[in-house]
């Protein structure tokens, strides 16, 4: 954006037509440069006073003229003019790079409210140390392979995973490259090309398209506000004969929903009944102070527990562990080594470190207040509005009025210069069901204004509705 302001005092013709001659003027003489961002549609309208039509029909024109860019979500740029000098073409906007539906880098200008990976809390001051120290204790270890898992790795798994009444033994524990690589191993080694794997309709989608990609099938099963449906995971399981189910019983991503006692237990029945083997993942549930029962409480012979670092310490070190029956460890130690290339020493080293430090818990005890302190502004910002959340969790699911779409409003939001998630992010598979929600991450802006500042532009989409977005801003 520029401080770029229009005179259309003089001039003849149509508004519309004043305006795009000004515009491509202005380009001409250089008080626009190529590269520069258009205000939107409906800001320009309201600093000059004309109706939004008219600027969308000055913008088309100079779209048709060649003189500017426009996209839906991004906006509309200044193109750079044949013949231009060196520095205007290298002042052109770069496309931002995307994985999938995901920016790999926020784009210039925009707040990431599509990540919950652990806050900022100085934890790389802890790790820097760690990291010197390792490199200067270990200098064998660093250069070659990892062939020899140290006993302490196993100790830091047992203690990271040990929640409520669940306290695994040091023997069912495999160190991971994060939780993604833990979930991942687990489904190559103890599923095969062409069995189902359970998801509900709603879930964290890396795990399901992993499971595609390796040639798994997927079978969807009915959640509510109570988590998994039993009666629905009964029925699948007697129709399809799933080899594994994955669930996320405590702070449910994207929901944030928490499985009640009973539930789990009739959960983990159906899967001995039906012989399903679980994988819990408790990522977000290490957050929270649920006392709720681990699945694996009720049923230890069938469930994998998997946990990491990436949301409450510091997701870049990349530290996982799963905890599973004995006899599944060896399998799963083989296929995560497959499938990862092994387990670097520097990493394992390093994550066995924090947690039996106690540096682990120690900055997972700061991410909680920081987490706590923005849901807390969040929570008064978005007051009124209809939002799940949870103590502890970095993130809301929030509900989206009418006439609102959850995908229009994600691209209102891009818009507005904030990247935040829309509900087909979470859909497992294809399927009818609309939920007209958005996620929205509190955990990586990098300070509270920026949060703030963030949250103030969602309050202002909601408060306005859909009547209020230009698409072509």
């Amino acid at each position: 954006m520029t401080n770029w302001t229009l005179n259309l005092s003089s001039g003849d013709g149509p508004l519309y037509l004043r305006l795009a001659d000004r515009i491509e003027s202005d380009i001409d003489s250089g008080a626009l440069k190529s590269g520069t961002k258009l205000p939107p549609q409906r800001n320009l309208a309201y600093d000059i006073g004309v109706t939004i039509g008219t600027v969308g029909r000055a913008y088309a024109l100079l779209r048709e003229r060649g003189l500017v860019s426009g996209e839906v979500g991004r906006g509309t740029y200044i193109l750079a003019r044949s013949g231009g000098t060196e520095e205007d073409i290298a002042a052109e906007p770069v496309e931002p790079r995307q994985e999938g539906t995901r920016f790999i880098e926020a784009p210039v200008g925009k707040l990431r409210f599509d990540s919950t990976a652990a806050p900022n809390v100085g934890q790389s001051g802890a790790i820097e140390t760690m990291l010197a120290s390792i490199s200067r204790n270990y200098p064998d270890d660093v250069s070659s392979y990892t062939r020899t898992f140290p006993q302490h790795w196993f100790e830091a798994g047992q203690q990271w995973l040990s929640r409520n009444g669940f306290r695994p033994s040091a023997d069912t524990i495999v160190p991971t490259l994060g939780a993604h690589a833990a979930v991942a191993a687990a489904i190559s080694a103890l599923t095969s090309p062409g069995d189902y794997v359970v998801f509900e309709h709603l879930t964290y989608t890396q795990i399901s398209r992993t499971a595609a990609l390796i040639g798994r099938r997927l079978a969807l099963v009915n959640a509510d506000e109570q988590g998994l449906d039993p009666d629905d995971f009964e029925r699948v399981c007697a129709q399809k004969h799933p080899k594994m189910a994955f669930l996320m019983p405590t702070a449910q991503n994207p929901s944030v929903t928490i499985m009640p006692r009973e539930r789990r237990a009739a959960v983990a029945e159906i899967a001995r009944k039906y012989n399903v083997i679980l994988i819990e993942d408790d990522l977000y549930g290490a957050l929270t102070d649920d006392p709720t029962p681990l699945l694996a409480e009720f049923a230890p012979e069938r469930t994998l527990v998997v946990g990491g670092l990436s949301k409450s310490v510091a997701a870049g070190v990349r530290g996982g562990w799963l905890s599973c029956p004995p006899h599944y460890r060896h399998s799963i130690r083989v296929a995560h080594k497959m499938m990862t290339g092994g387990m670097p020493f520097v990493l394992a080293e390093l994550c066995a470190q924090l947690v039996c430090s106690g540096q682990a818990t120690a900055i997972r005890n700061r991410s909680i207040v920081e987490i706590n302190t923005r849901l807390a502004m969040a929570r008064a910002l978005l007051d009124g509005y209809d939002f799940n959340s949870v103590a502890n969790i970095p993130f809301l699911w929030l509900a989206v009025p009418e006439p609102w779409h959850s995908g229009t409003f994600k691209n209102a939001a891009y818009e507005q210069g904030l990247l935040i998630d829309d509900e087909d992010e979470f859909k497992a598979g294809r399927s009818d069901r609309v939920y007209h929600r958005v996620r929205l991450g509190v955990s990586s802006t990098r300070t509270h204004a920026e949060t703030e500042r963030g949250l103030r532009a969602i309050r202002r989409l909601l408060d306005e509705g859909s009547a209020g977005y230009d698409s072509f801003g």
